[in-house]
C-alpha cells in the first residue's frame, strides 16, 4: 500500500509539472510566433478564418520533456525504464523537429515522402531498441507491425488536428486511458510518459480554444503526441486476464485511427491521393449536419472516454465478457461509420 501511494504521488507530480509549464509557456510561444510571423494561414482545405500562431506544439514538447527530465533526477528509475524513457525522448524529439520544420515552412511544408522517410527511420530505431510488440510471432512480423503502428498512430493525430481541441484533447484523454490500464504496472515508463503527455496537452488546450489567445499545436505537437501514445500503447501487458486485452489500445485510440482510415478510404474512392488534404473528416461531416465545433470536440471526447472505460474492462473481465465487449464495439463502429459516410460534404 505504501508503494502504491508513493507511485501515485510521483505520477501526480509528473502530470502537474507539464500542466503548469504548458500553461505558462504557450502564451509566450504564441507571442514569439506572432513576432516572427510563424502563422498558419487559411486555405481551401484549412477551415480556420484568420492566420493563427503555430508554435503550440513547442510548448507541449518542452513541458513533456521537462517533466520526464525532472522525474529522472527526482526518483530512481530502474535501468529498463530509464532506457525506454530515453528512447521516447530521442524519438519524440526527432518527430517534434520534423513537425516543427514542416510548420515553419507553411503553407507548402515538407513533402509527404520526406516526412515518411524520417518517420519510418524513427520507428525502426524505436522498435530496434526494444519498444515494440512482443506477443506476435515470428519476431520479425511483430517488428514490422510495430513500425507500421508507430508511423500510423503518429500520423493519425496529425490528420485529426483539424479543429480546436480535437487532436490535443484526444491525446490527453488517450494518455489518461493508458494510465488507467497500466497502473500499477511493471512498465513504469508507460505511467510517467502518459502522465507527462496528459499534463502537457491539457495545459495547451485553453489557448487552443481561446478566441483572444488562440494558438495551434501544428504538426510538431500532433506528431509528438501520436508518437508517444503509439509507444506507451506497446508498453503494458493487456492480456493477463484474457487474450483479447491486447486489443485495448485500438479502442483507446479509436477516434484518430478511425478518422485516418475513413478519410483515406473516402479519398481513394474518389480517385484522390490519401496523402492530400480534403474535407472528408468525420468532424467536418458532423459540423455539416448542425453540430458546433465545440459540440464535435465534446462528442469525440465522450467517445474516447467511453472507449477507454470499455478498454479497461476488456483487460479485467473473463474471456466470454471480453468477446461481448469487442462485438458490441465493432457493431457500433460499423453503424456509426455507415451513418457518417452518408453525410454529404
Amino acid at each position: 500500500m505504501t508503494d502504491l501511494f508513493e507511485n501515485s504521488r510521483l505520477y501526480i507530480i509528473a502530470f502537474v509539472i507539464p500542466l503548469t509549464l504548458s500553461l505558462a509557456l504557450t502564451p509566450l510561444l504564441r507571442a514569439l510566433a506572432l513576432r516572427f510571423g510563424h502563422l498558419d494561414k487559411p486555405t481551401e482545405i484549412k477551415t480556420h478564418k484568420h492566420p493563427t500562431p503555430l508554435l503550440g506544439g513547442t510548448a507541449v514538447y518542452l513541458s513533456f520533456v521537462a517533466s520526464l527530465v525532472f522525474m529522472r533526477f527526482y526518483t530512481s528509475f530502474p535501468t529498463g525504464t530509464l532506457r525506454d524513457l530515453r528512447i521516447i525522448l530521442a524519438g519524440g524529439t526527432v518527430m517534434f523537429g520534423l513537425g516543427l520544420i514542416d510548420d515553419l515552412r507553411k503553407p507548402h511544408g515538407l513533402g509527404f515522402r520526406t516526412k515518411f522517410v524520417v518517420q519510418f527511420a524513427v520507428a525502426i530505431f524505436t522498435a530496434f531498441y526494444g519498444i515494440r510488440i512482443h506477443f506476435i510471432q515470428p519476431e520479425h512480423i511483430g517488428f514490422i507491425i510495430s513500425v507500421l503502428w508507430i508511423v500510423g498512430v503518429s500520423n493519425a493525430f496529425n490528420i485529426i488536428d483539424i479543429m480546436d481541441g480535437l487532436s490535443a484533447g484526444q491525446a490527453a484523454l488517450a494518455a489518461f486511458g493508458f494510465l488507467l490500464i497500466s497502473f500499477p504496472s511493471e512498465a513504469i515508463y508507460v505511467n510517467f510518459a502518459s502522465a507527462a503527455l496528459a499534463g502537457a496537452a491539457l495545459g495547451f488546450l485553453p489557448y487552443n480554444f481561446s478566441r483572444r489567445l488562440k494558438i495551434f499545436m501544428g504538426d510538431s505537437g500532433s506528431l509528438l503526441c501520436g508518437f508517444v501514445l503509439a509507444l506507451v500503447a506497446m508498453g503494458t501487458r493487456y492480456s493477463d486476464v484474457n487474450p483479447l486485452g491486447v486489443y485495448a489500445p485500438l479502442f483507446i485510440l479509436a477516434v484518430p485511427i478511425y478518422d485516418t482510415l475513413f478519410v483515406s478510404v473516402m479519398r481513394l474512392r474518389r480517385g484522390h491521393s490519401p496523402f492530400l488534404g480534403s474535407h472528408d473528416h468525420f468532424a467536418l461531416r458532423l459540423e455539416k449536419i448542425g453540430f458546433s465545433r465545440h459540440g464535435v470536440v465534446r462528442l469525440a471526447a465522450l467517445a474516447t472516454l467511453g472507449l477507454s472505460i470499455f478498454s479497461w474492462l476488456l483487460t479485467v473481465v473473463p474471456l466470454a465478457w471480453g468477446i461481448v465487449i469487442i462485438l458490441f464495439l465493432m457493431i457500433e463502429s460499423v453503424l456509426v461509420g455507415l451513418a457518417i459516410a452518408k453525410i454529404k460534404i
